[in-house]
């Protein structure tokens, strides 16, 4: 076999690199840990002052049913489904799909992957360059002692090695930075996809009431369109005064009135809804949304506070970057120790081209240099006292975001505890102000109670029907809030970004 001009000096060289690469067995800086989960201070209510019940109370009528708390039970990944609901199903699938805010939360994922790759491959291996050349030169009288000078060509082709030894970890602290940035976006991915999923399920119950609301306030306004023409006709026979007739008019319009901002509101639900869904709001195809349509799920999950942090993606994003942000004192301590890099370089010269690979032409060097600040005027220490700085801030950070999670389930535990107490005595308030409407109509017909008090029960009966409405859309929503607070259970589905398809990196999503 012929081996190129230097093989022996090449060994040499790669011998010399395999041994920098040996030489990289400490990294300064702290190793991270993960930050402890709080410490729930009583088993039976983790997340509120007084444990909650075993089941909220009960209701009649649509979205009355109990609610049971199932303290440590898992969310399913698809929890919208809980709804029974095919079309809110197909919409939310289809809005995976077609969103363009998840689209570029993948890319930005795909973004980082793509940065941390590059710098993996620069830094973890040796920097190996191959440069072919010709230059035409000129020697002077004096230095080549050839009366006139000497011009002649010089022909090169030579693979040269770097390598900077990681002795102190840089390196691997940098990656590990890089790898927590990379982490991040992928709890951003998540983030993402259980913001979208949880503001179409809410949007969708949002144009469920409204419909509601339009619907109980259109019957009303029949009722009261009924009631005008009997007092219409009754004033017509001099029964009743010109004032009564009036005052119901004003009532009937006041009523009509509540119609326009109803609608107004309905028609922005459905526009946001379509936007959610990946669509132009003038698209057709969009599905309609009734309470009747949804069914309330009846068992709630209530994670443990140890696996909220590793459930919600907010969570996990903020750890990543106190992962990052640990990853930079390392480097920034590293920064502060001597740097060493070897280097070589084999190859040939030749005056001539045709002889540049023939024997006798062969060249080869082999270097390293020692790098150690002396003065920087305190730079170094500055950036390092600057990166414990920023770790610091960065556990502020998460400290803050724990204590807005473990907020945010508390709301919405006590939210659903109260609402199913308040749509109760809204059903109750609305059964009564029906019977006391009936029996105040049948009264005004047969003369016994004045038209003023006819007027007061229409009144409150419409506000009653609107106010239960508005009480059993509370219930849908704030259950699909605490599915939202507890993380939409996306540890339980297949990851969203197959990174492997786009960089050869594994994709596998992180577990809690």
């Amino acid at each position: 076999m012929t081996e190129f001009p230097g093989h022996h000096a090449w060994r040499r060289s790669s011998l010399a690199a395999s041994l920098a690469l040996a030489l990289t067995a400490c990294a300064v800086g702290p190793d991270f840990k993960p930050p402890d989960a709080p410490q729930a201070t009583a088993a039976d209510h983790p997340y509120t002052p007084a444990a909650l019940p075993a089941q909220t109370a009960s209701a009649p009528g649509a979205g009355g049913a109990a609610q049971r708390f199932a303290a440590g039970d898992d969310i399913p990944a698809l929890w919208w489904q809980l709804y029974r609901s095919e079309a809110l199903d197909q919409l939310i699938r289809s809005a995976l799909e077609h969103s363009p805010t998840l689209a570029a939360a993948q890319a930005a994922l795909r973004q980082a992957q793509e940065s941390y790759n590059a710098d993996a491959g620069n830094k973890r291996f040796p920097a190996v360059t191959g440069q072919l050349g010709a230059t035409r030169e000129r020697v002077s009288e004096a230095s080549s002692g050839v009366p006139g000078g000497s011009v002649f060509s010089l022909y090169s082709a030579s693979v040269d090695v770097s390598y900077t030894i990681d002795a102190w970890g840089a390196t691997r602290r940098e990656l590990e930075g890089l790898q927590a940035a990379v982490d991040y976006q992928r709890y951003q991915v998540e983030a993402a996809y259980l913001s979208l999923t949880a503001n179409l399920v809410t949007t969708a119950i949002q144009e469920a009431s409204l419909r509601a609301q339009l619907q109980a306030t259109r019957d009303v306004l029949d009722a009261e369109a009924q009631s005008l023409a009997v007092v219409e006709k009754q004033a017509s026979l001099g029964a009743v005064a010109r004032s009564v007739v009036i005052a119901q008019r004003t009532q009937l319009a006041q009523t009509r009135a509540t119609l326009p901002g109803l609608e107004k509101s309905l028609a922005q639900t459905r526009h946001q809804l379509a936007v959610y869904a990946g669509r132009l709001p003038s698209e057709a195809g969009l599905p309609e949304f009734g309470l009747e349509s949804l069914q309330l799920p009846q068992d709630l999950p209530v994670s443990l506070p140890s696996s909220l942090v590793r459930q919600r993606p907010d969570i996990r994003a903020s750890e990543a970057l106190l992962h990052e942000a640990s990853a930079q004192v390392g480097v920034a301590t590293a920064n502060l120790y001597p740097q060493i890099t070897l280097s070589g370089s084999v190859g040939a010269q030749s005056l001539k081209a045709d002889k540049l690979f023939s024997s006798g032409s062969a060249a080869w060097s082999l270097g390293a240099g020692l790098l150690q600040p002396i003065f920087n005027g305190g730079a170094l220490q500055a950036q390092k006292r600057g990166a414990v700085a920023a770790f610091d801030e960065a556990r502020a950070q998460y400290q803050q975001t724990v204590l807005n999670a473990f907020l945010n389930v508390a709301n919405t535990l006590r939210a659903l505890d109260l609402d199913a107490d308040a749509l109760r005595a809204q059903a109750e308030t609305e059964a009564l102000a029906r019977e006391s409407l009936d029996l105040v109509a049948h009264q005004y017909k047969l003369g016994a109670v004045s038209y003023l008090s006819l007027l007061d029960s229409q009144r409150t009966y419409q506000q009653a029907r609107v106010g239960l409405v508005q009480a059993q859309a509370a219930r849908y929503a704030d259950t699909a809030a605490l599915f939202q607070a507890l993380g939409g259970g996306w540890w339980n589905r297949a990851a969203l970004v197959d990174i492997s398809s786009a960089t050869g990196a594994a994709s596998a999503t992180a577990r809690p």
